[in-house]
């Protein structure tokens, strides 16, 4: 890419700047800090050059956006041709609270809806379970049946719109749920578009909401790509998870690494179940976080979108190009907010989903300025909408596609994130693969000491988080926090026991033991889940049933 006569005229310009011009002005006045580095406390040099960036090749490296190896987007016209899918993630208390903030989310621009659901639901228990006592609609909403999905969507034209469901061990059943109340609409599989998370290995990595040991797990969700490949060819069957790793205290690297490795392990469990690659690959999905580093989070999307397109061409022999695409979710740092000087969260988010948009992403989440305090508040996701849509409207950065390729620093940090990437992988393959690894707590010990220096370096002042740890006030909370329904466990309450009181139990029953059956033989489950769903039995009576087949996994200690 570059001249290798003026590189080397370059690099004695280089050494002639930094023992005249550059010392001299260090001479005269030293730098801010003894060390400059990333959030993920990557070193970053003074200055970048073409000679940080000499082996680079357009072709194989960059090429163009919308093709091979797709480093400069998906699409050729990227925002362009059309923006980003604005997608809030919401959840609270009952089924029609959160239909009443969905619809207020559409009136004021949003373009996709995003389900959160409670701790109750994420464990596939029913709310009036008595291991989900004191946990009802706390971080997101309550779904134990078919008439909780259909109020959730109650109005809501899930034809026309996009929804993803940030659902992992029971998002089969969960699913089943939302396919069944589009039915009941009269709405065919076929016409429904949206994703569930159903990232099951992340669980084990970093958020620990599993139920089932690794391999029935792995079952489950290849059972939906199986089933949605045949059936909801609009749908993505999984959103291969990285936002959790970073929310956990992993490094972008760890991040980019461990998320890449989780998906090309589905990608392995896929083909060995029969499956053509091409046939579900296409509609894998990834969902990253956006932390506070700008250009950091800008070249590991750039980083991502080029190791899956090789990997999926050249190691797993995908022959559409649709395969190799890279297609993700964005949400800014949850883990970056504070509650002190909470409006401060604003400003944050904004460059967050800056680096977002600028690094290519499909669809984002921009947070609240008051989730280090509760649940966002009308007032507060209003705000992070509009952050959104005054990005898209005014910032002028949606004007060209990659506006910051051929950045020495951007391409030099985008090749060192891909390099750094392919350590892990050789690591984890080292152990044994990904799920040997997790078992042996590989990638959980790399989080946790990421995460310890990340806060010593907050604690010894070698970063500064505003309001924390410098710049610090000691005045209240001024803006207004949600205050969720007091009556509202009751309602979710009286509606179970409605259901489960007026539902044909023999039916019920019936379908529960064909399920257990084929959970004991190798059919695929997601047939058998429908008819429960269909009959209205709970979600905790389902996965009760694949507890008992299955077992449940106790995640060994890790020293």
């Amino acid at each position: 890419m570059f001249d290798e006569t003026k590189l080397k005229a370059l690099k004695e310009q280089k050494q002639r700047w930094e023992e005249t011009t550059l010392a001299g002005s260090l001479s005269r006045q030293g730098e801010r800090l003894e060390k400059f580095m990333t959030t993920s406390s990557m070193p970053i040099e003074r200055l970048y050059t073409p000679l940080d960036v000499e082996g680079m090749d357009y072709e194989r490296d960059l090429g163009f956006p919308g093709e091979y190896p797709y480093t400069r987007g998906v699409h050729a016209t990227m925002h362009r041709g059309r923006l980003w899918t604005m997608r809030m993630f919401a959840g609270f208390g009952t089924a029609e609270e959160t239909n009443e903030r969905y619809k207020y989310l559409l009136e004021h621009g949003e373009t996709g809806l995003s389900v959160a659901f409670d701790m109750p639901t994420l464990y596939g228990y029913d709310t009036d379970d008595s291991h989900a006592l004191g946990e009802f609609g706390k971080c997101g909403v309550a779904i134990s049946s078919l008439a909780d999905m259909e109020k959730l969507f109650d109005g809501i034209p899930v034809d026309e719109i996009t929804t993803s469901m940030t659902i992992n061990s029971p998002a089969a059943v969960i699913w089943a749920m939302y396919i069944a109340m589009a039915e009941k609409r009269g709405i065919p599989m076929d016409a429904l578009g949206g994703t569930i998370q159903n990232d099951i290995l992340k669980e084990y990595i970093a958020q620990k909401e599993f139920i089932f040991p690794p391999a029935p797990s792995m079952r489950l969700v290849v059972d939906t790509f199986e089933f949605g490949s045949k059936h909801l060819p609009r749908w993505n069957t999984i959103s291969i998870s990285g936002y959790h790793i970073r929310e956990a205290g992993s490094t972008a690297v760890q991040e980019l690494a461990f998320t890449l490795a989780d998906g090309l392990e589905y990608v392995r469990w896929g083909i060995e179940r029969g499956l053509d690659v091409d046939d579900f690959a296409p509609r894998l999905s990834f969902f990253f976080n956006s932390h506070n580093d700008f250009f950091e989070e800008i070249a590991k999307f750039r980083a991502a979108r080029r190791i899956w397109a090789r990997e999926m061409r050249e190691t797993f022999g995908a022959k559409d190009p649709r395969s190799w695409l890279l297609r993700f979710h964005t949400q800014t740092a949850g883990c970056s907010l504070t509650a002190q000087q909470p409006e401060n969260n604003i400003v944050r988010t904004t460059w967050q989903a800056l680096a977002a948009i600028l690094g290519g992403t499909q669809s984002l989440h921009t947070n609240s300025m008051d989730e280090a305090l509760a649940l966002p508040s009308a007032y507060a996701v209003k705000i992070a909408l509009r952050s959104q849509q005054l990005i898209a409207h005014e910032s002028g950065v949606t004007n060209t596609v990659d506006p910051l390729a051929g950045s020495y620093f951007v391409e030099a940090l985008t090749n060192r994130m891909e390099q750094e990437a392919y350590e892990y992988f050789r690591k984890a393959e080292a152990l044994g693969g990904v799920i040997p690894a997790l078992e042996k707590g590989f990638f959980q010990r790399e989080i946790a000491e990421a995460s310890y220096r990340y806060q010593v370096e907050i604690d010894s002042r070698q970063r500064t988080v505003v309001g924390v740890n410098d710049y610090v006030e000691d005045e209240p909370v001024r803006i207004p926090l949600l205050e969720m329904d007091p009556q509202g466990y009751e309602r979710q309450v009286a509606r179970l026991e409605r259901v489960r009181r007026e539902r044909d139990n023999e039916r019920v029953g019936t379908a529960l033991e064909a399920l257990r059956q084929s959970a004991e033989g190798d059919d695929n489950l997601m047939p058998c889940i429908l008819d429960c769903v269909r009959a209205y039995a709970t979600l905790g009576e389902i996965m009760g049933v694949l507890r008992q087949v299955f077992g449940e996994y106790r995640e060994p200690t890790i020293i």
